[in-house]
């Protein structure tokens, strides 16, 4: 086929031939940092404070116990945490908190749930970057708002939609 000149197609001699937009219509929404925060804000909430109860109170024999030994706390708390968060996310892709604000996570190369081993990594680098801040600060700095932990595994947070 020829190429159209332009001057024939102003004049009306050859039609344009118009494509359509190149975009995809399943394009992925990315969830933004504001509702990532609200979703990390309801999980610690609903998650982590009765994992701290239960450690302080009980484990720990008191905040005194807890002062004592707060690096083997920690431990108590966060490794709790890990396996619960895991279960939701291979469950169904979401936590108590993602879901209340309808996000959902998705493996970024396949776009559907990433396998266990994938999450299990992406919540123990979440604690990492957790202590080192980095990894948070970037999703105010990126356009699809990932964090360094969502960089490292793979995974992305989307928005997710229902289907009618």
């Amino acid at each position: 086929m020829a190429k159209k000149r332009f001057r024939n197609i102003k004049q009306g001699k050859e039609k344009e031939i118009v494509t359509e937009n190149p975009v995809p219509e399943n394009r992925r929404s990315y969830a933004t940092a504001g509702l990532k925060i609200k979703a990390f804000l309801t999980d610690s909430f609903m998650l982590v404070m009765p994992i701290m109860y239960v450690v302080f109170y009980l484990v720990m024999d008191g905040r005194e116990g807890f002062a004592e030994h707060k690096m083997m706390g920690w431990i108590y708390i966060l490794a709790p945490l890990v396996i619960v968060q895991s279960i939701f996310m291979f469950k169904t892709g979401q936590t108590p908190g993602y879901r209340a604000y309808n996000l959902s996570l998705i493996d970024e190369s396949s776009g559907g749930k990433p396998s266990l081993f994938i999450i299990i990594f992406r919540n123990l680098s979440a604690i990492l970057s957790f202590f080192t801040f980095f990894g948070w600060i970037m999703m105010f700095f990126r356009k699809d708002s990932k964090t360094l932990h969502d960089l490292l595994s793979g995974t992305a947070t989307i928005i997710k939609y229902d289907k009618k």
